[in-house]
């Protein structure tokens, strides 16, 4: 390996642990409060984003899956052939895009809308449609991505994933969630043998 690279490898650490400390600075404690309890009283839990975003989102829906609350990824593709038939009026839409201007998500916020489904955008541009037209926004922070050339999505993608185990770990409290509920539905591999010893 030449010793450029290595120098770049290490960077990638510094780069993002410097982003998630920033972040926190960005925290706004109203904004993540209203999110934390629109998502304990919402039936059903969507997310969408595109590309490395969604990728986040899909985590982010297993993660709701994990504490009980009902939640599924809905594609940007399908979102518009019938997938937004999951949702109903009370249901709370997540969507992620760090500029906000995602063209794939904006028709379905108009759905969203529609149907009286709350949408918390996670996003680093608050003067965005994807900020402007949600009903609560918690804004990411991103210093720079950890290649060279600033334009792979690396740090913006643990800016998010950072914002969605907050949100998880707000929601385990905010709910009285046990770890025997999680055993039960958690019984596979070195975690669920760990939760399940009697």
């Amino acid at each position: 390996m030449k010793a450029e690279s290595l120098r770049q490898a290490k960077e990638a650490y510094e780069i993002e642990a410097a982003c998630i400390r920033e972040e926190l600075e960005y925290f706004d404690d109203a904004a993540f409060s209203a999110a934390v309890d629109a998502l304990a009283k919402a039936p059903r839990i969507g997310a969408a984003g595109c590309g490395h975003s969604g990728i986040i989102c899909q985590h982010f829906a297993h993660l709701m899956c994990c504490i009980e609350r009902p939640a599924r990824f809905i594609s940007p593709a399908e979102a518009v052939h019938g997938a937004t038939g999951f949702l109903q009026k009370g249901d709370v839409m997540v969507f992620a895009s760090r500029g906000g201007k995602t063209k794939e998500l904006l028709p379905i916020v108009d759905i969203c809308k529609a149907k009286g489904v709350t949408i918390i955008s996670v996003t680093e541009n608050l003067e965005s449609p994807l900020a402007e037209q949600a009903d609560i926004v918690l804004k990411m922070h991103v210093n720079r991505e950890t290649d060279k050339y600033n334009s792979q999505g690396t740090t913006s993608t643990t800016a998010l994933c950072v914002i969605f185990h907050a949100l998880q770990a707000a929601l385990i409290e905010e709910t009285g969630y046990k770890n025997e509920q999680f055993a039960l539905i958690h019984p596979g591999g070195a975690v669920g043998e760990r939760l399940n010893k009697k």
